[in-house]
């Protein structure tokens, strides 16, 4: 899936803690980008109601439902309620939790998307060795985005750098949503693997997840403008 210009593969993070900031940066980049992501921060502070304000079907909903298998189908109704672009589980909750979440979000609403995170951008290969994985990000990447695939979800969340593996195993049709996009000459923050939005779109990513870049300046309207230039 391609979208038609690169600002409509867009995602903007809004991760601020109020409303008010929230539906002040997507009514100024309503025009200039393809939808909004929200995760814990904003969702824990307002509930569903701020994807009902921000309108579902411009909103990746990011809560990594990650339980046994019946209490993620279960949210996973609610969420596919919602009517959002798309909603994620995560992947290290196995096969029958991946299938789970689709079955009863299909069965709700049979527009659901449902993608799954694989390894958070956060990570390299020393976090992921600490935490008992002895595979380097591309390789757990690969391997969790093909068990996502065999689940039935419909597509990843994974790094950029992690794209053009994961396409060549599987394929064309499986929805990549990257966060971890950074502007040349900005600052990583907390990111461990990045590419610039180019060299995403470039590699074939469906949708980019842009935050800090865009919401922490000064004015974010022409910061995401310039993201492509």
């Amino acid at each position: 899936m391609s979208q038609s210009s690169p600002h409509e593969s867009v995602l903007v993070a809004l991760d601020v803690p109020t409303k008010e900031k929230a539906l002040s940066l997507a009514n100024q980049l309503e025009n200039q980008v393809g939808g909004f992501k929200i995760g814990l921060e904003l969702f824990g502070a307002c509930g569903p109601q701020i994807v009902e304000e921000i309108g579902p079907s411009r909103v990746f909903l990011d809560l990594k439902f990650h339980d046994i298998p019946h209490t993620v189908a279960a949210v996973s109704r609610v969420a596919a309620r919602l009517g959002t672009l798309l909603f994620n589980v995560h992947c290290l909750g196995g096969f029958e939790m991946m299938r789970a979440a689709i079955e009863a979000a299909k069965g709700e609403n049979s527009n659901a998307k449902v993608i799954g995170v694989t390894i958070l951008t956060s990570h390299d290969s020393a976090s992921l060795q600490n935490l008992g994985i002895r595979e380097s990000p591309r390789e757990a990447v690969i391997r969790l985005a093909e068990l996502a695939q065999k689940a039935g979800l419909d597509g990843v969340v994974c790094s950029a750098r992690e794209i053009l593996p994961v396409r060549a195993h599987c394929g064309d049709n499986f929805l990549l949503v990257t966060p971890g996009i950074r502007p040349p000459n900005t600052a990583i923050g907390d990111q461990k693997r990045v590419l610039t939005p180019r060299e995403a779109l470039k590699a074939g990513a469906d949708y980019l997840v842009v935050g800090r870049p865009i919401t922490g300046a000064s004015d974010p309207v022409a910061a995401a403008q310039k993201l492509f230039d």
